[in-house]
């Protein structure tokens, strides 16, 4: 009985993998569609919950968070490498604890906040990295002052 509980652990832990691991490769699918000029790390992984990618066509917005096991400086190299081969030019950079790329490309702006990772893993692992990217398309704000035309006669009354 106790080598056939073990078993059933072993497959149900091991099936969670594969769910992890499809999601990953899907979703690298699709961020590199969307995103096919911005380049990742080979080794990121893509965080589920914080990513947002919104818009269509040449029009996408995203915030896409990935966890590298490359140090911040290591992936500092990579963008300062990578992104300019695909036509993204250095606007603005801070470099310290926190690593801060700003680049633009056709009105498109991109923000890399490159920070050390603070997962349990690298605790022991060693260095890797948090890396958050930001890209906002010019006309992603229509209009500056959204709430201009709000009727406050009509909101509800607050509790």
């Amino acid at each position: 009985m106790r080598t056939i509980s073990l078993f059933l652990i072993i497959i149900l832990l091991s099936s969670c993998a594969v769910f992890v691991d499809e999601y990953q490769s899907n979703q690298r699918k699709v961020i590199d569609y969307l995103l096919s000029d911005l380049p990742l790390p080979d080794d990121s992984n893509i965080l589920k919950e914080p990513t947002v990618i919104l818009g269509t066509g040449s029009s996408v917005s995203a915030r896409v968070v990935l966890n590298s096991s490359y140090s911040p400086a290591e992936n500092l190299i990579f963008y300062g490498n990578q992104t300019p081969t695909t036509g993204w030019v250095l606007a603005s950079s801070k470099v310290g604890k926190e690593i801060v790329l700003v680049y633009t490309k056709e009105g498109r702006y991109a923000m890399i906040d490159i920070l050390p990772s603070s997962s349990f893993g690298s605790f022991f692992g060693g260095s890797g990295s948090e890396v958050i990217i930001s890209i906002v398309h010019p006309d992603a704000i229509g209009s500056q002052n959204p709430y201009d035309e709000l009727n406050y006669d009509n909101l509800p009354e607050s509790p």
